[in-house]
């Protein structure tokens, strides 16, 4: 099946092309465009230098005219993980991204970097210090076992491998950017570079541990709600779970997968020099998303008799659609933030977002105290704070573009930004279908667990948090897999793509069992951090057995489709999510549920049954996957590429 980036990068292509047919001579001018669209427009001044080293700098600039030189032949070895939407994922729904975006200058010195590390691996460049040969001991032996990234000895290419003169001598000071390159270029060609498990390892943790932290604190914005919540009685708790499960599926979700069509759009704009498009593609979803607030807010300000139909407790419906009624102002602030991160993102700037939830998440616990203790607002309190929160997320954002860096891409607010919303919706509504459809069971299941009373519906507000905190950490585990593999696929490397993949594998069956020992441990604490109520905390602490398990093919589930999206077949993953939540995880979660009467529990093993499945379909399809085809569909990308920025 083609991959998404092959199905809507022609239609990207057509946005661009209208876009800049608008923009007239002097508008380009103005907005200061490059004389030429095939060089990006950068200002040496303008680009942030990451370390004092001028020479490094310049090395970054010269390696980025050999990128361009060299395109078709291999991809850049280290890219940021871009196109990933900063939300509260579920059970291994991921977005579905390009598999490349165009390289920044920081992506470029994180290339050079890459690179330089695996010929040092190989063997083919000397060490980055040269040091006096330390005493073969038994320690210094199970030392270089465990931890050592070298590819051993007897693996090396050979004296006789056609790579360059001298290969092992060690040069007076570190090879040039050139030598690097050319040295690089012809190792990958004689397909002699090989990778080890402590390289890949070492990477793995290098890319996810940021975005860990990134993720986790997003989360936190509706984690300290629940968890606020949770302290004034049981039917809150359920309550705002009903709440915020119905805005994501209804809202937030449908937001979230509209704006990805972004992660192509303003890389392509930016890499292509053309500045100016960033910010008016990101203006332009903006307003695109903030037309959909006023049918969604008729929807949530007469959510009541809507929920009453599905949820039998009348006090509980009455709550979640008030905090329905307070979330429609929170809305614009939503949308805004999925379009301004990709603005950021497309830029390189992908530590933007994190400075930003470092001062809103503290933030958004203060505002739950004040408004629910403080104020005595209690439950209207804590979505007040969510809203407040949501609104302050993108201007915390844009000033942090305004004073310190992303403004070059910002030319103000513009009337273009009112045209051209045909081919941006095409390109965005497969990706909000594909997502929307596998979050909608969650929101069935929810509905369900109200069908067993306010203590059972505040026990899934419970279960879900736990389960979404913990699916922080394989989530961003599988991005860093997937751009990882990707990078390696498109710098021809099958073999080294191959051995990421099982360290990448291999990590998520640790989280997952680590995932799995907490839950099992503390299955009797954690319901009651969240919670006074015995009862409820009693139905948590058994539905927290099954969530334990749950754990393991969760991890391994959204790995597997990271690694899918790594060599080009993430609509493998998609499908098998939809058949495997559809067709397993909701019959079976309804039919142990209420035919067994196991209640929560019974849901809850629905999906784990779900989520087994999902793993089982993709591990054997990567298993058997031809992974010299992904190489070539990769170098085919590149070189279509190369033939569009030919022609423009």
């Amino acid at each position: 099946m083609p991959s998404s980036f092959l199905a809507t990068s022609p239609i990207a292509q057509e946005i661009i092309n209208r876009d800049l047919e608008e923009c007239s001579t002097s508008d380009d001018e103005d907005y200061g465009q490059p004389e030429s669209d095939s060089e990006p427009d950068v200002n040496p001044e303008e680009v942030p230098r990451h370390g004092s080293d001028s020479r490094r700098h310049s090395d970054s600039r010269r390696l980025s005219d050999l990128r361009r030189s060299s395109m078709q032949e291999s991809a850049p070895l280290a890219f940021h993980p871009t196109g990933i939407a900063y939300g509260t994922p579920f059970l291994a729904v991921a977005p579905n991204a390009p598999l490349q975006a165009v390289p920044t200058e920081h992506d470029i010195e994180e290339s050079l970097a890459a690179e330089r590390s695996l010929l040092r691996d190989n063997h083919i460049l000397p060490p980055k210090h040269r040091r006096n040969p330390p005493k073969d001991t038994l320690l210094r032996r199970v030392y270089k076992r465990i931890f050592s990234t070298k590819v051993p000895e007897d693996e090396r290419p050979s004296e006789t491998t056609p790579l360059l003169e001298s290969i092992y001598e060690y040069p007076p000071q570190t090879p040039g950017v050139e030598d690097i390159q050319f040295r690089w270029e012809v190792a990958v060609a004689n397909q002699v570079i090989k990778t080890t498990w402590q390289r890949e390892a070492k990477t793995l943790i290098q890319y996810s541990a940021p975005l860990i932290v990134t993720f986790l604190l997003h989360y936190s914005v509706t984690l300290g709600s629940v968890l606020t919540v949770g302290r004034i009685g049981m039917l809150e708790l359920g309550a705002i779970n009903l709440a915020t499960m119905t805005a994501s599926i209804t809202a937030y979700v449908p937001v979230q997968g509209l704006a990805t069509c972004l992660d192509t759009l303003c890389s392509q704009a930016y890499g292509s020099g053309h500045k100016h498009l960033v910010g008016l593609q990101a203006q332009r979803m903006t307003y695109i998303l903030w037309l959909l607030i006023p049918p969604i807010g008729l929807l949530w300000f007469f959510s009541e008799p809507i929920l009453a139909s599905v949820v039998p407790d009348k006090e509980t419906v009455r709550l979640a659609a008030l905090a329905l009624r307070i979330l429609i102002f929170g809305m614009p602030g939503v949308a805004a933030f999925e379009s301004g991160k990709r603005f950021c993102q497309a830029q390189g700037l992908f530590h933007a977002t994190t400075y930003v939830l470092l001062i809103a998440a503290p933030l958004s616990f203060f505002l739950n105290w004040f408004f629910v203790w403080q104020m005595d607002w209690h439950f209207a309190g804590a979505a007040t704070a969510m809203a407040i929160t949501q609104n302050l997320i993108p201007i915390l954002l844009a000033l942090y573009v305004y004073f310190f860096e992303g403004r070059e891409c910002w030319k103000g607010f513009s009337k273009k930004a009112f045209h051209n919303w045909g081919p941006m919706v095409r390109l965005a509504l497969p990706g909000m279908i594909m997502i929307e459809a596998q979050f909608s069971v969650l929101e069935i299941l929810t509905i369900a667990a109200g069908q067993f009373g306010p203590a059972s519906l505040a026990a899934q507000s419970v279960l879900v948090s736990v389960t979404s905190t913990a699916f922080n950490i394989p989530f961003p585990l599988a991005i860093a897999a997937s751009t990882r593999v990707a990078n390696l696929i498109g710098a021809n490397l099958v073999g080294a793509a191959r051995t990421s993949a099982k360290v990448a594998l291999v990590a998520a069956c640790l989280v997952g069992l680590f995932n799995l020992t907490m839950l099992t441990v503390f299955r009797h604490q954690i319901p009651l951090i969240f919670t006074d109520d015995l009862t409820v905390a009693g139905i948590a602490a058994q539905g927290m057995l099954v969530c334990a398990v749950l754990e393991v093919f969760d991890a391994t589930a959204a790995v597997s489709h990271g690694l899918l999206r790594g060599i080009g077949r993430q609509s493998i993953g998609g499908y098998a999510n939809l058949f495997s939540y559809y067709f397993v995880a909701l019959p079976v979660s309804l039919g142990t549920a209420f035919w067994l009467k196991w209640e929560l529990a019974g849901l809850w093993f629905g999906l784990t049954c779900g989520l087994a499945v999902v793993t089982a379909i993709e591990l054997i399809y990567i298993y058997r996957a031809d992974w010299q085809t992904a190489v070539d569909q990769a170098a085919e990308r590149m070189q279509s590429d190369a033939a569009n920025n030919n022609h423009k």
